[in-house]
């Protein structure tokens, strides 16, 4: 060296130097032992460990190789979202006897190495359907003894390969809330240890894997309304012609017989066309042999027959109907036997009489006079078990039934529905194998009846006064009777194939309604409520269930 000092001039030596000094202390920090990652106060750590106590949040600067965290006795209540997400190598998280109440939606995202991971002994009485997104690894899940009485549908589904569980010690309501966790531990590979039902008492100590899916009723129903319609209606009735659908309304006030049509795209009823009609009454369209025609029957004025001329796109006038047969229309019925199409006119007038029409190449024509001279109010046909019929209501007599003879073809009188004498309206139904008729009456109740073979026995009545409209109606395999009445809102019965009768459902907020009218829309299933006194309501029915 010294000689190499010798060669060298004072500058370059000190370089030389310099360099050497630079090594000597790289080769011996070399040589050091790694320093100790910082560890917060209130845990205990090693270089993949971490154990803490009291601490006032999940704590932050803990080494980022940490694969291992157990938090007891913490001081914080909530485990908010992304929480963990600064130790992303996590394997397993302890976070047993603390005080833990709410857990985020996303408080573990980020550790997709998470297998294990255990919250007992905790307060925690609510999670989300989202609280376990993101952990893809995790085998092992524990939530017992916590105040768990509910557990969100597909809470468990991003756990692709859960292998046990652990729900034991929550007080789970085994209502339609938990119906999706009795089908889920039917065939899910996760080992369940046995939980069990706090309540209801008819479920409580009953084994969650062990309840019967029967014993879920989850499925119930509701009226919404959908469209408000502003004008008043006495009736409604939809129809399909060229593969459209349509809704004629009869509004006396507008003095017109308005037709609507359902637009599928906006999923509403539209504006489309009029027809002159100053005291209509009831607007009844046929479609016969392709051709559309709308009967329209008046108090005042006379009744008429329209034709929709697809050519010059608007209804023209076919026919009138006899003023001195039909003098004070009240309800109208269209129907076909053996291939024929007929209409009945029900007469509420003293002189005029319900009469019966059938078209015949271009008209209708007059075929016969069915019961003069006794203000009928409402009409309704039957075809059942080959044996048409057409029930004729009354406000001064008993219901009459009418038989079709094939042999005369015309009707005639088969009897009368003697347990009501004035019926206001007249519809039927068919449950099973029964067949019934539900009559409204405007004093006292309506009523319910069955036929027994030979005649009609009640089976029901339901408090009605003020009542002009009732209407029986399936949707779907819900039974329903929609009663109104002008001083009150209408009610909502549900059939009850149990007890064979109806029960109140629901109260629609509809005032002296004339008719009600169920009308398949594509999916939209609607009941339409034309008011003689406010606007015209549209109700959708909707399906709501309760596992959801």
């Amino acid at each position: 060296m010294a000689g190499l000092g010798a060669r060298l001039g004072p500058g370059r030596r000190l370089l030389v130097l310099s360099t050497l000094g630079f090594c000597l202390m790289l080769q011996a920090s070399a040589k050091r032992p790694p320093k100790t990652p910082p560890c917060p106060p209130s845990c205990s750590c090693t270089r993949d460990t971490a154990f803490c106590v009291d601490s006032k949040a999940v704590p932050k600067n803990l080494p980022s190789e940490v694969i291992s965290l157990t938090l007891v006795n913490a001081a914080f209540s909530e485990i908010q979202d992304g929480a963990f997400s600064h130790l992303p190598l996590l394997q397993f998280l302890l976070l047993n006897s603390n005080k833990f109440t709410l857990i985020g939606d996303n408080a573990f995202i980020g550790l997709s190495h998470l297998q294990y991971l255990f919250i007992e002994n905790n307060d925690i009485w609510a999670l989300s359907k989202f609280t376990f997104r993101g952990l893809k690894s995790l085998t092992h899940l524990s939530l017992a003894n916590n105040n768990l009485q509910t557990l969100p549908r597909d809470i468990f589904r991003p756990l692709d390969i859960l292998s046990d569980l652990d729900l034991r010690g929550n007080a789970l309501t085994c209502d339609c809330k938990v119906k999706w966790l009795v089908e889920w531990l039917a065939h899910t590979n996760t080992t369940v240890a046995p939980i069990y039902c706090a309540s209801p008492p008819r479920f409580q100590e009953h084994k969650v894997q062990d309840l019967p899916l029967r014993e879920f009723d989850c499925v119930t129903t509701d009226f919404v309304l959908y469209q408000t319609l502003s004008f008043p209606a006495v009736s409604a009735e939809p129809f399909l012609y060229s593969s459209d659908l349509y809704l004629a309304l009869a509004q006396p006030g507008a003095s017109a017989c308005t037709i609507l049509k359902w637009d599928y795209v906006e999923r509403q009823l539209r504006d489309y066309d009029r027809i002159p009609a100053p005291s209509a009454v009831h607007c009844k369209p046929m479609v016969v042999d392709g051709q559309l025609y709308v009967v329209v029957a008046q108090l005042f004025g006379g009744s008429y027959i329209y034709h929709w001329d697809p050519n010059t796109t608007r209804f023209t006038k076919l026919q009138d109907i006899d003023p001195q047969r039909v003098r004070k229309p009240n309800d109208l019925e269209a129907f076909r036997i053996d291939g024929d199409w007929y209409f009945a006119v029900a007469d509420s007038s003293k002189a005029g009489a319900t009469s019966l029409y059938r078209w015949h190449q271009s008209g209708f024509y007059s075929h016969q006079a069915l019961h003069a001279w006794h203000r009928d109010t409402d009409l309704e046909f039957v075809d059942g078990e080959g044996k048409p019929r057409l029930i004729v209501s009354s406000s001064s007599q008993a219901p009459v039934i009418h038989q079709w003879s094939r042999s005369q073809k015309q009707f005639v009188v088969q009897g009368e529905v003697t347990q009501v004498p004035d019926a206001q309206a007249v519809k039927h139904f068919r449950a099973g194998r029964d067949s019934y008729l539900c009559l409204s009456r405007y004093i006292g109740d309506s009523k319910i009846l069955r036929w027994e073979g030979t005649r009609f026995s009640e089976v029901q009545a339901l408090p009605s006064r003020g009542s002009l409209a009732l209407q029986p109606f399936l949707v779907g395999g819900h039974r329903y009777l929609a009663l109104g009445s002008d001083f009150s809102f209408t009610q909502i019965y549900q059939w009850d194939e149990g007890r064979q009768k109806f029960v109140r459902f629901q109260e629609l907020a509809v005032q002296a309604p004339r008719a009600f009218c169920y009308m398949p829309a594509g999916d939209a299933q609607l009941l339409l409520a034309p008011s003689f006194k406010g606007q015209t309501l549209v109700y959708r029915h909707v399906v709501v269930d309760l596992s959801a």
